[in-house]
């Protein structure tokens, strides 16, 4: 069986990290049959054509499944990020983004391991905009859904089950946001009645960034809204090495888009160095999905090693090795465990 997958390699060191995940993909023994979708984002703006065309969007409702590389998002002007246009619509709901320290690599702290659920529509992130000119007043509306707060929160408690994972806490700003983080943590408490066997406590969100860079250790599953899991996920990922070697996954009801969420880097686009890392590991996650377990084992096993022994690193975390000559090395160590 072969699976078809949509591949959006994007732009800057897109193509690069996406073609060294492949490799490394493939060395699983899976078979895919790649659906490429090369013009997104600004490569696709400058042809003459919509950042995120129709056709990519056909493409991952027929495949229901796609790996993405980093997509430049312009700042303070230009398209709509196409990583929140992606989720919005295909209604991919669940942002799941896992913190996880490698072997090998100097971080301030040792053994987190933790999981961000993040919901991926709504929020800030819902694009209700408007701009009064004359007095110079920008609004943004925090749009939060019964419906949508409940689904990302059973969302992460199903997973804590399925995991084994013990322990979930919400995290909010009910204290001042009474209504829209009000209305998340009461949700989150009636969820948490029906998972007994799952510990449930809750952290104001400004508290939350405190615990993490105190005592990351003691936290597992975290699960809230939009904008809280954007900025939450990024500094776990810093606890544990940074955007360049952190899996993300974006799930819906029908659809799931797994990829690299640092940025497209394109100050050393071209130039064969980067680290391929975060791709590879939302390719696990992608292999998981698909319900191929053992692929996913021998990929991870092969991450481990070439992590902890430390010779076959990109230059980003002190190794002499390029993009191509990583991924070299790691789809050896990933056929030899397969």
């Amino acid at each position: 069986m072969a699976y078809r997958i949509t591949l959006i390699p994007g732009d800057g060191i897109g193509p690069e990290v996406t073609a060294a995940t492949v490799q490394v993909l493939e060395a699983t023994g899976c078979a895919f049959h790649w659906d490429h979708q090369d013009k997104v984002g600004a490569d696709s703006v400058e042809a003459g054509g919509e950042p995120l065309p129709e056709s990519v969007l056909e493409s991952i409702r027929r495949n229901k499944t796609a790996l993405k590389g980093p997509v430049t998002t312009p700042v303070g002007k230009g398209f709509k990020s196409v990583n929140v246009q992606l989720r919005q619509k295909l209604d991919l709901f669940a942002n799941v983004r896992p913190a996880k320290s490698l072997p090998g690599l100097k971080t301030p702290f040792k053994d987190i391991d933790m999981v961000i659920f993040r919901e991926n529509t709504e929020g800030l992130y819902s694009g209700l905009e408007s701009y009064d000119e004359r007095h110079g007043i920008a609004d943004s509306i925090a749009r939060i859904s019964k419906v949508g707060s409940e689904r990302i929160i059973r969302f992460c408690f199903e997973y804590a089950k399925r995991q084994g994972r013990k322990q979930v806490t919400v995290v909010h700003k009910a204290n001042i946001l009474k209504l829209t983080s009000g209305m998340f943590l009461r949700l989150a408490r009636e969820v948490a009645a029906a998972y007994p066997g799952i510990e449930f406590n809750d952290r104001i969100v400004d508290n939350m960034c405190m615990q993490l860079v105190m005592h990351p250790q003691r936290y597992d599953c975290l699960v809230t809204t939009n904008l809280f899991g954007d900025i939450l996920s990024d500094l776990a990922a810093g606890l544990v090495g940074g955007l360049g070697v952190i899996a993300g996954a974006n799930i819906g009801e029908d659809y799931a888009v797994f990829e690299a969420v640092h940025g497209s880097a394109p100050d050393i686009a071209g130039q064969n160095k980067a680290n391929p890392t975060a791709l590879i590991r939302s390719a696990e996650m992608m292999l998981l999905h698909l319900g191929e377990f053992a692929a996913a084992e021998a990929l991870h096993a092969g991450i481990m090693e070439i992590y902890t022994e430390g010779k076959y690193l990109t230059g980003d975390l002190g190794g002499p090795c390029s993009t191509t000559e990583f991924a070299d090395h790691l789809a050896a160590r990933v056929a030899a465990h397969v």
